[in-house]
This record gives structure tokens, sequence and C-alpha cells, in this order.
């Protein structure tokens, strides 16, 4: 039975993520459809990176994943099929693929070329869905488009490093529903540059220069409970998925805040890692 994931940026409220599951059922009953996500933030083509980067390989061989993000085509957004690490991704060639591909090469990519065949102005709708049932029943790549052999990039992916190694510079790619922020740098990219030294790490006027392994870390556990004082506090981790992440203990958005809202941060904000000389 062949599984079909949705990430998109629709949200809940509207007709959009139902319509695109019955049009998946209407051509195959049996399959099975699971929501990654319905809540990334409009047009956010990192955000939907990262979801889909950390979520796919939670899934057996085989699985298609459709991303519905900035899906409208035109001259300098086609659309792409990309068969890559044993999974098939259907979506718009706007970056979203990039971030996976830059761990794993595809092994195949396609550009969609079916729309002549269909009048749509809901393509994830419309084609999307035709090609994830074609795929779904064993339909090859080469039946819906032509092969291409690059996608386009996320612009400011990675980050930046100085030319003496002194300094990297990241962005926040990603505000999680706790409302910690994540960066794009990496846990083995951040230790290549590092080499051993200490680092402060700043956030707009919030600096830090430790770095924990998971976030109860940040509790001194030997004083009495009434003593720690840790819930609300500031602290930088490297989160599950291995990136560099600044969050707030136990933090809420609704109630006593997160790490965006606490300290000011938002999408595509700069953080700095500077390396320290030994003394």
């Amino acid at each position: 039975m062949a599984i079909i994931t949705l990430t998109t940026d629709f949200g809940e409220k509207d007709h959009f993520a139902g319509a695109i599951k019955g049009a998946i059922y209407s051509e195959l009953s049996d399959v099975r459809i699971v929501d990654i996500s319905h809540s990334v933030s409009p047009f956010s083509i990192s955000e939907a990176a990262y979801i889909i980067q950390n979520a796919y390989k939670s899934f057996p061989k085989g699985t298609i994943h459709i991303i519905g993000i900035d899906a409208e085509l035109n001259p300098e957004n086609k659309h792409i099929a990309v068969l890559l690490d044993g999974h098939y991704f259907i979506c718009a060639n706007n970056g979203i693929m990039s971030m996976i591909c830059t761990e794993i090469n595809p092994e195949r990519i396609v550009e969609i070329n079916i729309h002549e065949k269909i009048v749509s102005s809901f393509p994830v709708l419309d084609v999307f869905v035709k090609v994830a049932c074609h795929i779904a029943r064993g339909g090859t790549l080469e039946v819906i488009g032509k092969s291409i052999e690059v996608i386009k990039p996320i612009q400011n992916l990675k980050p930046y490093v100085n030319d003496d190694q002194s300094q990297i510079i990241g962005s926040i790619i990603y505000v999680d529903n706790y409302g910690n922020v994540i960066t794009n740098i990496k846990r083995k990219f951040f230790e290549s540059i590092q080499k051993g030294r200490n680092y402060k790490i700043s956030a707009r006027n919030h600096s830090f220069n430790t770095i924990y392994n998971k976030y109860s870390e940040v509790v001194d556990f030997t004083k009495p409970a009434n003593e720690r004082q840790a819930e609300g506090k500031g602290l930088v981790v490297f989160n599950s998925s291995n990136f560099l992440e600044i969050a707030i203990y136990k933090s809420n958005t609704t109630t006593v805040g997160g790490a965006s809202t606490l300290m000011g941060l938002k999408l595509m904000d700069t953080i700095t890692v500077n390396f320290l000389k030994d003394k």
C-alpha cells in the first residue's frame, strides 16, 4: 500500500488540504495519506525545507511526499519530481529540496511537463496529485517529465565563515511550536570550524558561551526545586536534528513566551558565532 505525505502552508481553516486528500482517494482508494504539516508559514521555503528534511526519513522507502509551498507555475517556478534516498518528492523547483540535496545527491530529477494536458489554477491538487498517484501505481518519472541535472538553491542556506575561520554567520531558518529558533548551523559544520576553541554565540542583544546536549542540562538538579529558577532561562542546544537552536527552557508561546518572542528573534535573523583565541 502506497504512502503519500502532505506538507503545505494551507492551514486547517480552508478546504485546500481536504480537497487534495479527496482527489488522491478518488484515484487510489487504498492509499495511505499522512499529514506532515499544513502550518508552514505562507510561502516560507526554509521552513518547509527544514520540516520535510527532518520528517521524511521516518517513513519507509518508496514514500511519496507532496510539498505544496509556493507552487504556482510560472517561468521561474517550474514543477519537479525528485527521487532521493529511496523517496519521491513532488514540489516546485523553488529551493525546497536544496537543504536535503546538500547532504544526499538525488538519484533522479525530472521537470514535470504534463501541464498541457491539465487546466489548473491549483497545481498541488491538479498536477501534484496526478504525479503522486502515477508514482504510487508504479509509474516512472520519465513518463511525467524530462530529466534535469540541478535544482534551484535556497539563498543563504549555508552559513558564512570568514577567511581566518574565527567567525560563523548563520541565520534563523525555522521557529518551532515552542518558540525555539533553529539556525542553519549544523553540529558537524560547527565542530569542523570550532576545532576545540571556546566561543560566543550572539543573537541580537543576547549571548551564550555554552551549548547543551539537552534542554534539562540548564537545570541545577542539586538545588531544591523551589530554588532552581530554570524555567524561562535562555539556552543553546544542538537539537534532535543536530541544528544549532536557541531556546527557552519549558517555554510556552501562549503564556511565558519563547525565544522568538522574549528575545525578539524571527526568521532570517542573523546568528553570529565568534571563536575565541586561546589565552
